[in-house]
């Protein structure tokens, strides 16, 4: 339960993050805010604010409590997620962001419009929304509200609305720039919350003997649980198949999530310029290599604190009990952080989404006052939608992040395929991303009911070479069919300065060291 310490430190970061958003996001006199503003923060971010805004909008309580829950049930090797993530944003730096910018994207699926034609578009959009609203806020409100109502002591219910109410009227009126510019807050208290909490849970392991005691007394005595390549005997190889880790589907479910994923590629299309975007992703980067310990840490360290605990998902919140007065109240307002953070980021994609690829596209007589307030109202309806939702969808799920994973890679594949083909394949047209988008959900329900056994990230690899097959057949084939192009690619810059080259080399040389050390 909370001290009234730990209550005063959770209510002064309430207060003041709402009053800090509600600070830069005010109007300078005359001005009233378009879709530009609202949508993409007057395209102005810095780096800092990307980066921070990118690990803010990612890391939420389905990473926090789920990849813990995780880390309690397979051990280190759920860590391929985040890890595999700096090197998948190296790549999105590099070779996505520089046409998307030079196209002046505001959404993608109205890049798969430019580029395809407008029926991909609304395909895509119709997609994204569905599995924002019914898979990424339902959980994130689900999961965050699970930790809230452990900790404090609540009913879970009211504790999932009381998130959706205060992480709606946090960013409503100033939308991604209230979000943006105040993730660099967030992600500094999701840090030392998580920094806080790993250490106090490591020096309890060693009897007050110290954190790297702890350390090495946590992978003595759970070695299993150190190993970030999984041998096919091991109980969770389904879930994270080796060597594919590695070299297999789990990159397509990075390139889809980093590269073509609205929310979360909305920080970037919102940059001064190119590199702004490409110096904030560099910086995301870094961060992802942090992030293991603060998502996955507290959950190996429960195998030896709390080895009784049952549920998965519940390690997490077990660590914070164990936490003292204070330090607790810390931790928890980190997590709310993060849950707040991510649920805002979610629902202006929402509204973005629909506000311009649906509202905007086929009404364009309205002024932006009404696009904007109509992207407000979407928001709300969403987070709505999201908290009628929630228990109905994940109520009986013990490892939800597994299950996110599992859902969204039916669709992966095809957006992948997609994108890539548009980027890089000149021929490609709309007939073979229909093809691509329609097989990739087709031919994955195929395969889980005729090959079981296939892990889904081998079925997500495997997927996807049928998807971009597909595409490239069906477009040929329709090669009568027009075809589009954002921009060109011999119009596009792909070089990359001084900074973003060093710093490149120097998360890949980390991986590797990490990859070594784990292995």
């Amino acid at each position: 339960m909370l001290s009234i310490l730990d209550v005063v430190i959770v209510l002064a970061y309430l207060a003041g993050i709402f009053l800090l958003a509600q600070w830069v996001s005010r109007e300078k006199a005359g001005h009233h805010k378009d879709a530009k503003d609202y949508f993409l923060a007057s395209k102005a971010l810095p780096w800092w604010a990307i980066g921070a805004s990118l690990i803010a909008a990612n890391i939420s309580a389905e990473q926090i409590i789920g990849m813990s829950g995780s880390g309690y049930a397979m051990g280190l090797a759920i860590a391929s997620y985040e890890w595999m993530s700096a090197a998948t944003l190296l790549i999105v730096g590099k070779w996505f962001l520089p046409v998307f910018l030079r196209g002046g994207i505001y959404t993608m699926p109205q890049f798969l419009e430019r580029r395809y034609g407008g029926r991909i578009r609304t395909l895509m959009a119709v997609f994204w929304l569905g599995l924002y609203v019914f898979v990424n806020l339902t959980s994130v409100l689900w999961l965050g509200s699970l930790a809230i109502a452990y900790v404090a002591g609540i009913d879970q219910m009211i504790a999932l609305v009381a998130l959706a109410v205060f992480a709606l009227a946090y960013q409503l009126y100033g939308g991604l720039k209230a979000v943006a510019l105040t993730d660099i807050v967030q992600v500094t208290l999701l840090v030392l919350g998580g920094l806080l909490l790993a250490g106090i849970a490591l020096d309890r392991i060693s009897d007050g003997a110290g954190v790297w005691a702890g350390f090495q007394r946590l992978r003595a005595e759970a070695p299993g649980h150190f190993h970030m390549i999984l041998s096919p005997d091991n109980p969770f190889y389904k879930d994270l198949p080796g060597i594919s880790v590695l070299i297999g589907g789990m990159w397509i479910m990075n390139f889809s999530y980093w590269g073509f994923n609205q929310y979360i590629i909305q920080r970037a299309l919102a940059a001064k310029n190119i590199g702004e975007a490409q110096k904030g992703v560099l910086f995301a980067a870094f961060l992802k290599l942090l992030m293991p310990v603060i998502v996955v840490l507290p959950g190996l360290a429960a195998v030896l604190l709390a080895p009784d605990i049952g549920r998965p998902d519940a390690a997490y919140p077990m660590m914070m009990s164990l936490l003292p007065a204070g330090a607790l109240g810390l931790v928890f307002a980190a997590l709310i952080a993060a849950i707040v953070s991510s649920l805002a980021s979610m629902t202006n994609s929402i509204s973005t989404i629909f506000t311009l690829d649906f509202y905007q596209r086929h009404d364009q007589g309205h002024d932006q006052g009404r696009i904007v307030r109509t992207g407000r109202i979407v928001a709300a309806v969403a987070m709505l939608v999201a908290v009628l939702a929630a228990r109905p969808l994940l109520g009986s799920f013990d490892q939800a992040f597994q299950y996110i994973q599992e859902y969204t890679g039916f669709f992966t594949p095809g957006i992948v395929a997609i994108f890539l083909l548009g980027l890089f394949w000149k021929r490609a047209n709309e007939a073979g991303a229909l093809a691509a988008a329609i097989g990739s959900f087709a031919l994955s329900i195929v395969l889980k009911l005729a090959w079981p056994s296939l892990p889904f990230i081998d079925r997500v690899g495997l997927v996807f070479l049928l998807a971009v097959a597909l595409a490239m057949i069906v477009s040929l084939v329709a090669s009568h069919m027009p075809r589009k192009q954002v921009v060109r690619p011999a119009e596009v810059d792909y070089r990359t300065d001084a900074t973003f080259n060093i710093g490149a080399l120097a998360v890949i040389a980390i991986l590797v060291a990490l990859y070594a050390l784990f292995w």
